[in-house]
């Protein structure tokens, strides 16, 4: 069986980048594939049980902050939505599969040479994010009735879709000069998203869960995911731009 959904898991990605024209190399598509499905590489499958595994599900504000000094938004805070699925593996361990979704507006600023998240009034692209991530979750009992410390760290990757600001399709929209032409300042963004690997971003941070009543959790995370690219793409970016914050919370069901 998961054979099979990885199978179609690979002819749903490969259609996205063929309908959203993001030119990835074979060996980048390879790669992407790789690290969604990474988590079926540290457990056997027939490892897996009901007993051994926990969903959740989650909502966060994130936080994208930047320091661009051009007329942007310089800390764009959005919700977000989205579930964790994790397997026990030994003692206070687990392994973590968590995804997040969010919306928002960006430009490119041709003078600066990169993307940054703006106001609805000067968007060219509208780019939906898919935050997945691979965590070592250590999860520490406070209790004998489910409330738990947690903390984790791992890979994770943005893996955005990016299309053109919904009511940006008139023909006086489309001058042929990157500076004002959203389409062509779309196709900059959704080309330096999917470039220089900047959409691995590992993740790390901590949260705690809480008793509800006997059925389900109350969880609050803190976390932060790491530009670790800008270290060979050899941009002279601030020292904020790329970092992720977020605070959010969880419902875990018990005795999953």
């Amino acid at each position: 069986m998961v054979f099979c959904f990885l199978a179609i898991a690979r002819i749903f990605f490969l259609r996205y980048i063929e309908n959203m024209g993001v030119r990835l190399p074979r060996l980048k598509q390879t790669a992407v594939l790789l690290f969604f499905f990474l988590l079926f590489i540290f457990f056997p499958v027939n490892s897996v049980s009901a007993d051994n595994l926990q969903w959740s599900i989650t909502g966060n504000i994130l936080c994208f902050p930047a320091d661009n000094g051009v007329d942007a938004d310089p800390f764009p805070i959005l919700p977000s939505f989205g579930g964790a699925l994790s397997l026990q593996l030994t003692g206070p361990l687990r392994l973590e599969f968590t995804e997040d979704i969010y919306i928002t507006n960006y430009e490119y600023n041709s003078t600066l040479g990169y993307p940054m998240a703006c106001n609805p009034e000067n968007r060219s692209a509208l780019v939906i994010g898919f935050i997945t991530g691979i965590q070592v979750t250590g999860n520490f009992s406070l209790g004998d009735k489910g409330s738990a410390f947690r903390v984790f760290a791992g890979p994770a990757a943005d893996l955005r879709i990016v299309a053109l600001a919904v009511g940006l399709n008139h023909p006086s929209d489309f001058t042929g000069k990157i500076e004002t032409d959203p389409q062509l300042q779309t196709d900059a963004i959704r080309d330096y998203f999917w470039s220089g690997a900047r959409w691995f971003m590992p993740v790390a941070g901590i949260g705690m869960d809480f008793l509800i009543n006997e059925k389900f959790l109350l969880g609050f995370d803190l976390r932060a995911w790491f530009p670790i690219y800008k270290a060979w793409t050899g941009e002279d970016l601030p020292e904020i731009e790329g970092w992720r914050f977020g605070a959010g919370i969880r419902i875990t069901p018990r005795g999953n």
